[in-house]
């Protein structure tokens, strides 16, 4: 069975463009929907408080700035007509979040080579990896 949608996550780094191009050619090979996510994980230092209002202003302001960031990338990818979505939250949930709505069949991510105590931390990518509801295609970045 070919893929339909693919859910490419996003994190808007140096590499996003090698994890654009990946999930471009499934996509192309497949004749898939796909869809570019990426989530603002923004946490106020203080979450209470006269601190508040600032905080959901800048968070704006980083949801708004992750918009343009993610189309010129969707632009220098060639992938204009990809649909795009920046949403604020926690990157394991959203992206699971969205796979299941979405019904995803397909998630593609980024994924480094990791070393001493990384390799203990819970890692977005295994998070995804063994909790989402479809395939997941890590793209293994420099560095």
């Amino acid at each position: 069975m070919d893929y339909q949608r693919i859910l490419a996550a996003m994190d808007l780094g140096e590499h996003s463009k090698l994890v654009a191009s990946r999930a471009k050619a499934v996509a192309g090979a497949t004749g898939a929907e796909l869809k570019l996510l990426h989530v603002v994980e923004y946490v106020p230092v203080e979450p209470m408080g006269e601190a508040l209002l600032p905080a959901v202003s800048i968070e704006e302001e980083l949801v708004t700035g992750a918009r343009k960031r993610l189309a010129e990338l969707a632009r220098e990818a060639g992938l204009e007509g990809a649909e795009q979505q920046v949403i604020p939250g926690t990157i394991k949930s959203e992206v699971l979040r969205e796979a299941n709505e979405w019904e995803a069949d397909l998630v593609v991510l980024g994924s480094r080579e990791r070393h001493g105590l990384a390799l203990i931390i819970n890692l977005t990518e295994d998070a995804v990896l063994h909790a989402a509801p479809c395939d997941v295609l890590a793209v293994r970045l420099p560095g």
